[in-house]
């Protein structure tokens, strides 16, 4: 990867397109937003992969990350809280707390930060009336 320096931050250019890096929002994303896009990215990536090969059915998966940062240590995220919400029918809860068990054991990103992030996930189960 090739980055570039730009006035208010870098650039790389990607396969997918450009990306802008920058501490200001105005002139791209803030490198803990990439981080946590990162981690939460993969986790869900992976999950989801391993859902599909269960043949889990489901209708729709809604994720959202609470991020802990602490300001006394240049900002660091110290943790990430991952939340799954699946929307289906018939779905094991048992089932779906168990691959998230997997997916965090085969997530790159998780098995990245680990030591220095801790990376919380739970998963909840809404049934859908036929």
């Amino acid at each position: 990867m090739e980055f570039f320096i730009r006035e208010n931050g870098i650039r790389t250019q990607l396969e997918y397109g450009e990306l802008n890096i920058s501490s200001n929002e105005e002139f791209g994303f803030r490198p803990y937003q990439l981080m946590v896009s990162s981690i939460v990215g993969c986790s869900v990536g992976v999950y989801r992969k391993i859902l599909d090969k269960q043949r889990v059915k489901y209708e729709d998966i809604k994720v959202t990350a609470d991020v802990t940062r602490n300001p006394d240590e240049a900002n660091r995220i110290e943790k990430v809280a991952i939340h799954y919400v699946v929307k289906g029918h018939n779905i094991s809860r048992d089932k779906l707390q168990k691959n998230l068990e997997i997916a965090r054991n085969n997530c790159s990103m998780v098995q990245s930060v680990k030591d220095s992030i801790e990376v919380q996930e739970t998963v909840d189960y809404i049934e859908l009336s036929m």
